[in-house]
């Protein structure tokens, strides 16, 4: 499968922030967006016309002077190169071509990528005729938008489109588990285990060690696709770029997964990128399990695994229905048993209900625990459906669906979760009009 990345880059104060929202509110077309990742910058997966790309705006960076900001945008802007299929270079009519830009401008022709000129705060027909100008920085293809009337995104939209490579399908249909987490959490060692085989570095870009791999495993019975995100290595005065390089590789990994391994480092504990990868995998709907690394180098009289396991639970919370696995993976413990719980969450994400089982389901559950009433009006759930979709989700008809409250929603899915055994992997609950 592809996993299509659409990259918006320019100097500050282009706008980049406002097209992005833009793109997030357009048409209602969004399925998710997921901000403060890492820090300020946002990510959205977005559908047009039927397909879908994640959209990242990589705005943010604050640098004691003009020559260390443009070098940091410079190196943001080569990651945006390696990591997406199409690259939004966003420009400023209101402005006019600026030295940050030709050096952008520069590097970006350089690229094997497809980038498109994006010509931002193209409000009226003199900015129209302005924008003329910016066809001297040497590229094929110029839009005029603005992002704050939507004007022209439509378009631009479109040719987007046109660049994104089709997913390619596998006829096996085999689950996909990627392997995600901090450096240093034993994810390339976990996978050089499981696979038999050394995996090498295969890139270098802006102070990261890149190590992606993915591996067929087909051992005891059991067949999968393995993915690896390891290899990033924390150096002098990367962190900036280092953070948005390792988040666009979790998100690659992401969304092409069905289920997300989650190693966490047990000298560490779990750390603030930890709950954010874990987050994305949630919002992204994939089943999701976690592995505790190097538990052999721990002092069990004052770590026990009970402990460890709440305090991850209380971590990670409201989302903890998910199995948590002491391993450690220089002495092989408990790693074949992480792949039986990792296929055990594949099965449960992909479980269906007939709707005859589900409805007696919901009227058991409805008759222990009423639905609140609304300024006195008795709220009646009739009945349920799973949807289509690759993950568990479920609609529930009633007369009332705007006042179905939370605690009720949580009620009915910790029930799910009793009753139909979906351990590791989110739950969607969708209330409509009967």
């Amino acid at each position: 499968m592809s996993s299509n990345i659409v990259a918006i880059v320019g100097r500050p104060n282009v706008g980049k922030s406002t097209f992005f929202n833009r793109m997030l509110g357009m048409r209602k077309a969004i399925i998710d967006d997921v901000s403060g990742v890492t820090r300020d910058r946002q990510y959205g997966v977005c559908d047009w016309t039927g397909r879908q790309f994640t959209i990242i705006d990589t705005g943010g960076f604050i640098g004691d002077g003009e020559d260390v900001f443009a070098a940091a945008i410079r190196n943001q802007v080569h990651i945006a190169m390696d990591e997406a299929q199409v690259i939004l270079f966003m420009v400023d009519a209101a402005t006019g071509i600026t030295d940050l830009d030709e050096q952008m401008a520069q590097i970006l022709l350089r690229s094997t990528k497809k980038v498109i000129l994006v010509v931002n705060k193209v409000d009226n027909s003199e900015r129209r005729m302005d924008a003329h100008e910016f066809w001297s920085l040497g590229f094929e293809e110029l839009f005029c938008v603005s992002s704050t009337s939507g004007s022209g995104t439509g378009d631009l939209l479109d040719e987007v489109i046109k660049h994104l490579p089709e997913e390619d399908v596998d006829d096996r249909n085999l689950p996909r588990f990627a392997v995600i987490g901090r450096p240093n959490a034993g994810k390339s060692s976990l996978v050089n285990q499981l696979l038999e085989e050394e995996r090498s570095i295969v890139t270098d870009i802006a102070g990261t060690t890149r190590d992606s791999t993915e591996g067929y495993y087909n051992k005891f019975g059991k067949e999968f696709i393995l993915v690896d995100t390891a290899g990033l290595r924390r150096k002098k005065n990367v962190h900036e770029n280092l953070e948005f390089y390792s988040v666009m590789r979790a998100i690659r990994s992401i969304e092409n997964a069905d289920v997300c391994i989650l190693m966490v480092d047990a000298t560490n504990g779990v750390e603030s990128q930890d709950l954010n990868i874990f987050r994305l995998a949630v919002k992204n709907n994939k089943g999701v399990l976690i592995l505790v690394n190097k538990w052999d180098l721990i002092e069990k009289d004052t770590h026990t695994a009970k402990a460890v396991e709440q305090e991850i639970k209380s971590r990670i919370a409201p989302f903890s229905d998910l199995p948590i696995i002491f391993i450690s993976v220089l002495e092989k413990q408990r790693i074949f048993k992480a792949v039986d719980t990792a296929f055990d969450v594949y099965e449960n994400r992909s479980r269906k209900i007939t709707t005859s089982v589900l409805n007696n389901f919901l009227q058991e559950a409805t008759e222990y625990y009423s639905p609140p009433t609304h300024r006195g009006k008795a709220i009646s759930i009739k009945y349920m459906v799973q949807l289509p979709t690759p993950y568990p989700s479920f609609a529930l008809f009633c007369n009332y669906p705007k006042h179905i409250q939370a605690e009720y929603k949580s009620y009915l899915e910790n029930r799910l979760r009793e009753t139909f055994n979906f351990k590791g992997t989110p739950i969607k609950l969708f209330f409509r009009q009967k």
